[in-house]
């Protein structure tokens, strides 16, 4: 039985450049280099994040995939270390990548993800766009956008119409198809916060139940979290991750990462979830017993 691994990570929150100031930002910017400086660079930390990526690599996986906030304010000169971040990571053919709501912060630069990331959202097709789909020994990896630039305070996140119907489509096109379908997205399908929710998440979740996958993957909300969305055919597992960069945050817990070891045998597919990560000490470590989900 062959087992494909695949690797989850989110929020990285790569530190701003040096001398970043408060005379480039405006608006909402403004509110968020404030954050940052006052307290969300004391626990975002780079080391923490390299800590956490080296131990995931020796994992070896077959794929990685990043469900977004590779950045804080969405600088145009935030990117390109963001880039070569994830180059570090892996190559686009094995690291699959959705953007979130701090990479698309601001209108002014909310175009410059797909520019600056075009081979690692694209689909197999080559064309960059969401939703994609990339093949991988018999799993479907499918990315959807929920970034939107949102008003200073608010950090909701949205399909629209347009990227749903799409979606149908391409789950539409699957469903004949003997392949275990992995959904990522930056925000949750449930949340209790109302400014940093999915305003269409009843829209997906009905759209999901009529042409399920077999697994949601997210990040957003910094924390370990597994739902599931019942559908007439089975529950989906939708399974959320703290910030990978995280450490000493007295309302969250700090870096880890999911694996998922895939397999299908007779009785159909199978999937057991790891998490690795920090606890109590510098030292990376399982975080719990196995699951199957």
């Amino acid at each position: 039985m062959t087992v494909f691994t695949l690797a989850h990570l989110s929020d990285p929150h790569l530190p701003l450049p040096p001398k970043t100031g408060l005379r480039h930002l405006a608006s909402k910017r403004a509110f968020g280099y404030l954050n940052w400086r006052r307290n969300r660079h004391l626990i975002h930390r780079r080391d923490t994040l390299d800590a956490l990526i080296a131990d995931l690599q020796a994992r070896q996986p077959d794929h990685i995939a990043v469900t977004g906030d590779l950045m804080n304010i969405a600088l145009a000169n935030e990117f390109a270390p963001a880039r070569q971040w994830l180059e570090s990571v892996g190559p686009a053919d094995r690291v699959s990548l959705v953007p979130g709501n701090h990479d698309a912060y601001v209108r002014s630069t909310a175009h410059r993800f797909a520019e600056t990331f075009p081979d690692y959202i694209s689909g197999d097709d080559g064309q960059p766009g969401f939703p994609y789909l990339r093949r991988r020994e018999g799993i479907a990896l499918i990315g959807v956008s929920s970034a939107v630039p949102t008003a200073p305070l608010r950090a909701t996140g949205r399909l629209g119409p347009a990227q749903r119907a799409a979606l149908e489509t391409l789950l539409q096109s699957l469903s004949g198809e003997r392949a275990f379908k992995v959904l990522m997205i930056h925000h949750p399908l449930q949340s209790r916060s109302r400014h940093k929710r999915l305003t269409d998440s009843a829209e997906l979740i009905a759209l999901l139940r009529r042409h399920p996958v077999d697994l949601v993957l997210h990040g957003h909300d910094h924390v370990h979290a597994t739902i599931r969305i019942e559908t007439p055919s089975g529950a989906i597992p939708v399974v959320g991750v703290p910030s990978a960069s995280a450490m000493n945050d007295s309302h969250r817990p700090s870096a880890a990462y999911n694996l998922f070891a895939i397999s299908q045998g007779n009785d159909g597919w199978r999937c057991e979830h790891r998490i690795r990560g920090f606890q109590d000490s510098d030292e990376i470590v399982e975080l719990r017993p196995p699951e199957w989900l």
